[in-house]
């Protein structure tokens, strides 16, 4: 009855009864301690932090970086160094992700040469693009380690079976498992945990459609029918970006919303066409009886896009009073049932004129999704709407591109984080 009591590693005994006429031959079964294999919970930083190398590169590059100061000398390495160095680079890299792009290997690279200039390169046009060529080949030996060793997010793309890699898959493999996903996708009672792991395991083969291809969503849905599922959408991202969109989302916008809502009413308080705007978002919600958390989730969301001055009458659609309304022009967009936007009624996701979902309960849940499948299926942000998304990704979700904010989101941020990080 008490935790305490449990010892520092236990052993867990089933114990089957004699009634049971599944027992087989042992009538119960030890369940050892297991140690999962590591599973990568962060995303790249915007910041790439150069990792610490064994003691005796330290020391070589901190009298490297000390000659470089006096004589702009350059270090030279041996091969062993060399070797050590971007072996804890890659060992790092892939911390964050198994396959990074080439941007982001310039971020690790240009990172090394910065915190050790002793390691610049003459005669390169950036001092540390042949740092770039050098981790993107270790890269590529790592993942072969890896994939060897059993790490199944990368073995998976090897391609090759044999008697010491028996569990890789191929292309035609992965195309079999894939059609068996898609008829089990059919049932009525469907096997989730077989979909789950089935989509797992063709992440390489759907990625590598979805990226290099150029299908509509529409005939993709129709390949990957497991997308229709939103446990799928919100597992999918998290293949993709090592984030877990709902939690990440919800927590950082509840963060911020009582913030965002004092900063809307201080807009509102003025003139112009944006205040009106906003006046008329906030006279809404103020009218509501109860001001639960969903209602100020929507108002910080609702009012997210008039805030930032960008329009987003094509995005947030109502039905008329048939029920309907054409959304067949809309690339992406949110349609409601309710007149109002904070009374009750069903949310539909639209993507490429196509509903994607529909009987949704609310604008955040509804957004949630949308976000989602704009990663899911590579799509680019609505245009008029470029700030919101963007704020979206680095600051609700913590997805930083490396790309400078725009001054209006830079603004909002400062508003936001000015408690936490005072000026």
């Amino acid at each position: 009855m008490d935790i305490d009591e449990l010892p520092e590693k236990g052993t867990l005994r089933v114990v089957r009864s004699e009634s049971d006429e599944s027992s087989l031959a042992s009538s119960d079964t030890d369940i050892l301690p297991h140690v999962p294999l590591h599973q990568r919970q962060k995303h790249w930083p915007s910041t790439f932090t150069v990792p610490v190398f064994p003691l005796d590169v330290e020391y070589v590059l901190e009298e490297g970086n000390r000659v470089y100061k006096d004589s702009g000398k350059s270090l030279k390495l041996t091969r062993n160094q060399k070797h050590n160095i971007l072996e804890k680079m890659a060992e790092t890299i892939f911390g964050f992700k198994a396959y990074p792009t080439e941007r982001d290997l310039a971020k690790a690279a240009e990172a090394l040469v910065t915190t050790h200039p002793c390691l610049s390169e003459r005669g390169s046009e950036t001092v540390w693009y042949g740092w770039k060529i050098r981790l993107a080949h270790k890269m590529g030996n790592y993942r072969t380690i890896m994939s060897k060793s059993g790490c199944a997010e990368v073995a998976v793309n090897t391609g090759k079976r044999s008697k010491h890699n028996p569990e890789s898959e191929n292309q035609l493999s992965l195309e079999e498992i894939r059609l068996q996903m898609k008829e089990e996708m059919e049932k009525t009672e469907k096997d989730e945990l077989f979909i789950g792991r089935s989509m797992q395991t063709t992440f390489a083969l759907r990625r590598q459609e979805i990226v290099t291809g150029d299908k509509p969503v529409k005939d993709l849905l129709t390949r990957w029918p497991a997308l229709h599922m939103e446990s799928q959408v919100f597992a999918e991202f998290h293949r993709i970006t090592n984030v877990n969109l709902r939690n990440t989302f919800y927590a950082e916008l509840d963060r911020h919303t009582q913030t965002l809502i004092g900063l809307y009413r201080q807009k509102a308080s003025r003139t112009g066409k944006i205040s009106e705007a906003l006046q008329k978002i906030l006279r809404e919600y103020d009218l509501q009886q109860e001001q639960d958390v969903i209602l100020k989730r929507t108002l910080s969301l609702r009012a997210l896009s008039v805030y930032l001055k960008e329009e987003d009458s094509d995005f947030y659609l109502t039905c008329n009073e048939d029920g309907e309304q054409d959304a067949s022009k809309c690339p992406l967009a949110l349609q409601s049932s309710a007149p109002d936007m904070f009374g009750p009624g069903n949310i539909s996701v639209i993507v490429e004129g196509n509903i994607f979902m529909s009987e949704i309960t609310s604008i955040p849940d509804a957004f949630l999704l949308l976000f989602g499948l704009i990663y899911v299926f590579n799509i680019e942000y609505p245009k008029k709407l470029v700030n919101t998304f963007t704020f979206i990704q680095k600051i609700l979700v913590c997805l930083d591109d490396n790309t400078i904010m725009k001054p209006c989101l830079r603004a909002l941020k400062n508003e936001l984080f000015k408690d936490v990080f005072p000026f």
